[in-house]
């Protein structure tokens, strides 16, 4: 079923228990410019607001690209305050994936250079096919990563490397994404969407109120402090614990048979 939103140009989404949003521009290999960001946060407010979407797939458009990075002819005729605009509401866009309660996975098929390697990196996991390049390459444009590259990339793949790669701004293959710890599986092209919607099966087979703790619980450990992580483990812990699934889960286990979640 699609969306009932008729006014989405730039965006393909795909409405299910597994919705995929697909970014439609093929043409331009699928760039994000202000137009497009902007029907990306329509679409998350409106995951957001149906639990009966379970997880969510992000990809793009065509065999070439995800997301080939931000748009860069728009990008040549800003302003400096044009540019500063730009990279909040990209940052506002990346922060709404991670902030999502369900799992968001990052379908890769081709490339995800600036923009779209920060997009990957707003998802919770990564699946990228064989054909996927990765890279940050704003420092050749005079620029660096501006919708959270040089926050995200250190977290997951270490600073060293991390360094490297956005002080070279060089490209790095899926093979190199999955040595990195960035990419979760490297697979076929032809397996890609496929083996991203068998991963989201296996997510929404689990109790949403659980997935939804354990997200916000690992986003804790990127933006708190340990100790302050640690504490609010211990509150999504209690959360979870206060839950029917919680119940039915451990009574499951126990009578040796198949949960029955009730994701509440």
């Amino acid at each position: 079923p699609r969306s009932g939103q008729v006014d989405l140009k730039n965006i393909i989404f795909e409405k299910a228990a597994i919705a995929t949003l697909t970014v439609n521009r093929p043409a331009a290999l699928n760039a994000l410019n202000r137009e497009v960001l902007e029907e990306m946060a329509r679409v998350i407010r409106e995951v957001r607001h149906d639990s009966s979407v379970r997880v969510l797939i992000v990809t793009g458009a065509g065999d070439r690209a995800f997301v080939a990075g931000a748009d860069i002819a728009a990008m040549s005729k800003m302003s400096a305050v044009d540019g500063l605009d730009f990279s909040r509401l990209g940052h506002r866009v990346m922060e709404s994936f991670e902030d999502l309660p369900i799992p968001v996975i990052a379908a890769v098929n081709g490339f995800a250079l600036g923009g779209g390697l920060e997009l990957a990196l707003a998802c919770d996991l990564i699946v990228a096919s064989e054909k996927a390049r990765f890279g940050q390459p704003e420092i050749n444009l005079g620029l660096i990563p501006g919708f959270g590259g040089t926050q995200r990339l250190p977290h997951r793949i270490g600073h060293n490397k991390a360094r490297e790669l956005i002080m070279t701004g060089e490209m790095f293959d899926a093979k190199t994404a999955l040595e990195l710890g960035l990419a979760n599986q490297v697979v076929a092209p032809g397996d890609l969407i496929e083996s991203a919607r068998k991963l989201a099966e296996k997510l929404a087979g689990k109790s949403a109120v659980a997935m939804r703790q354990a997200k916000a619980a690992l986003r804790a450990a990127f933006t708190m402090e340990e100790d302050a992580g640690l504490r609010f483990e211990q509150e999504a812990f209690g959360v979870a614990f206060g839950s029917a699934d919680r119940v039915e889960g451990t009574s499951a286990f126990v009578e040796k048979r198949p949960p029955n979640w009730q994701h509440k």
